[in-house]
This record gives structure tokens, sequence and C-alpha cells, in this order.
């Protein structure tokens, strides 16, 4: 597969770097709060670059990026913005887990057509008890982290996003490939868990987001808010948001298996309108002229399923 790097460079000078693959409408897969664009997608992009051209930029401190001791959200959230607006036209964003910065994004940058998240992390639905276990990761992977073993970090707080299916399927240089992006993650972490101000995921702040949003989860998140997340947003401010449940079986992390995607799901994309430039299927409601809401479920047959 051919590909290029996209060097971009966010508001206060740090290089933002993505690999860029494929041919098609642009889509921009954003890595969460754990991850790099190195390894976030690695197991989806083969897969869309037939379609799409896939970027997989990776925020400050991870992957080819530059580093930069600032890693609040807002700093994020201008890496990505730098780097969608750089690609120069319009685009869909697609987000995993650690959201705030994709949510920004399509906030904030007049590119962005359409969005998709994938077990989006939202705290303001998580209960004391996942918050703390959530605190006991970070804590369990920054002690590790601070003798120096990065893919014994990766171990350590792996359990947290990567449920027992998932574990046993792991590739065997995992930890060691997600372990790099633990300095970084560990700093977004501790920057951001006492700022003050408004959260990406505000009512507030998600009003600001005009353009479809796809919320999806899929049977076994490793914690039960993951699938309180997804319905946050749909029941959010959102102007034009749908939301959609993977029930197939077989539903992986975009990270671990291309069935993350249920199979024609990508002729969808290329075939729909109005949003045909971007890519959002036609058979989930989006830009439906009478702006009427609908819900569906991704049937086990791999069907979809109309609920309202």
């Amino acid at each position: 597969m051919k590909e290029k790097v996209q060097v971009a460079i966010s508001a206060d000078g740090t290089e933002i770097v993505g690999r860029v693959r494929g041919e098609g409408p642009p889509l921009v897969l954003v890595h969460g709060g754990w991850g790099d664009g190195e390894v976030g997608y690695e197991a989806l992009v083969p897969y869309l670059a037939r379609r799409f051209t896939c970027y997989t930029p990776s925020t400050r401190g991870r992957g080819l990026s530059g580093d930069n001791s600032d890693h609040s959200v807002d700093r994020l959230v201008e890496d990505l913005v730098a780097f969608i607006d750089m690609i120069g036209g319009p685009v869909c964003l697609v987000g995993w887990s650690g959201i705030e910065a994709v949510l920004g994004a399509a906030a904030r940058s007049d590119a962005v057509a359409a969005m998709a998240i994938f077990e989006g992390y939202i705290p303001t639905v998580a209960e004391q008890g996942e918050l703390a276990a959530l605190g006991a990761a970070i804590d369990g992977a920054a002690a590790v982290a601070a003798v120096g073993n990065l893919a014994d970090a990766a171990r350590a707080f792996a359990p947290y996003v990567v449920n027992g299916t998932e574990r046993a399927a792991l590739a065997p240089d995992f930890h060691e490939r997600w372990g790099r992006s633990i300095p970084a993650m560990l700093r977004y972490f501790q920057q951001n868990a006492t700022a003050d101000g408004p959260k990406a995921y505000d009512g507030g702040q998600l009003a600001r987001i005009s353009v479809p949003v796809l919320a999806l989860w899929g049977p076994a998140p490793p914690t039960p808010h993951l699938w309180r997340s997804p319905r946050g947003i749909s029941r959010s401010t959102l102007r034009m948001v749908r939301s959609v449940s993977w029930l197939a079986s077989g539903i992986s992390p975009p990270w671990l298996h291309r069935s993350s995607l249920p199979g024609n799901w990508p002729p969808f994309l290329k075939r729909s309108r109005p949003w045909r430039i971007v890519g959002f299927p036609s058979i989930l409601g989006f830009g439906r002229p009478d702006g009427r809401e609908s819900r569906q479920d991704w049937a086990p047959d791999g069907r979809i399923r109309r609920l309202a």
C-alpha cells in the first residue's frame, strides 16, 4: 500500500504528523486517550484504504508527532484542527475511547462534515466506582512507567480498556507498541483531571457541533459507562445525532480487527446522500429532509433493524 505523511503545525508550533494511505473521500481516524496514529487503527486501515484516503494523525508526544509540555485538551484540539484543516476539504472524523479532542475539533473546524465515535468515553456518565477504577488504572500504569518499563505500564493499564476476549487476541508485541504512548497518556490525564473551564462533552460545548454524529458501541465493553457514554451523547443537545448499536457477534475495537466495522458499512459510506463526499450512510438516516430522528441496530446477520 502506497503511503505518505502529512505534517501540520499546531497553534503553538508543535509538529503534528500522520500517515496518509488509500484513495477516495478523506477519513481522519483519531486515536483515543491511549495509543497513537501508528497503532490505533492498524487493523482497519488496509481495509478502509481501498475506498477512502485514510489519515491517522498522532497528537503531541505520540507517534511521529513532535512533543510539548502542554497536553491540555485545548492544545490537543488545536493539534487536530491544524491537521484536519490542512487536508483542504470536507472530512469525516472518527474517534475512539478518549474523544474530548475529537469533539472539540468537530466544534471548531469548518472542514469536519460528519463524525463517528466508537465507545467514546464521557466521565460525566460514569459512577464513582468506575471513576475510581480509572484512577487506579492510571496510577498503576504511572508507577510502572516511572521505573522505565513502558510495556509493563501498558500491561497494567490494558485491563481497563480491553476485555478478556480481546486480551486473548492481542498480538505478541501489543504492549510494547502501545506502551510508547503511555507517557503522553499520563500527561493527558494528569493535566486535565483538575482543569477548570467547560469540557468538550458538556452540553453547551456539544451544542456547537452542527454536523451529524454517529455514536457506536460494541456488545461487551470492559467498563459499563462505555455503554452509557454514546447514549449520553445521543441525548445531548447535538442537532443531528444518530445512535447505532452494533449487536453482531465478534465486534472488536478498531485496533484489533476489521470486524469493528460491519462488512457492508463502507459501501454505504461511499454512496450516501447528501453526505456523499464525507461518506455517511443514507440508510442510517443522515441528511433526512424532514429532520426526523431514527435509531437502528445491527442485527447478528449484519443487516440493519430499525428501532424507531
